[in-house]
């Protein structure tokens, strides 16, 4: 699989039922137990969580690009981390939107050492993702 939207959150964009800049966004660590499927939806798909991060800051829109501010987990333990998946938390797992899926960055996979794990977002006209 490649870095990719999930279809169901590209279309909660278009109906207006996600908003970047507004909602919380946050970021799940995921070993290889996870296996990406479009017709995933919501967090309560997800299997294999490492880690989850806190929200997102610094996120920005223009032209069609989301950007945020890198992210940080700290003193990560766990099984090996092979991607990750961007989603939007309502504060519930089955209403909590999947938007992104990455299988492909800057040293993934990556084993959890008690230590930080950093994501930097892509500084290049794309940045996170573009819709």
């Amino acid at each position: 699989m490649a870095n990719t939207l999930y279809d169901l959150g590209r279309e909660a964009f278009l109906a207006g039922d996600l908003d970047w800049d507004a909602n919380t966004i946050k970021i799940c660590l995921l070993s290889s137990s996870y296996t990406f499927s479009q017709a995933h939806q919501f967090h309560s798909s997800l299997t294999g969580i490492v880690a989850t991060s806190s929200a997102l800051g610094g996120k920005t829109v223009t032209a069609g690009v989301a950007d945020a501010t890198d992210i940080t987990f700290s003193s990560v333990t766990g099984s090996q981390v092979t991607q990750f998946v961007i989603w939007q938390d309502t504060g519930v797992s089955g209403t909590s939107r999947l938007i992104a899926f990455f299988d492909s960055a800057t040293n993934l996979p990556v084993t959890p050492n008690s230590g930080d794990i950093t994501i930097v977002f892509d500084s290049g006209a794309n940045k996170i993702f573009r819709l």
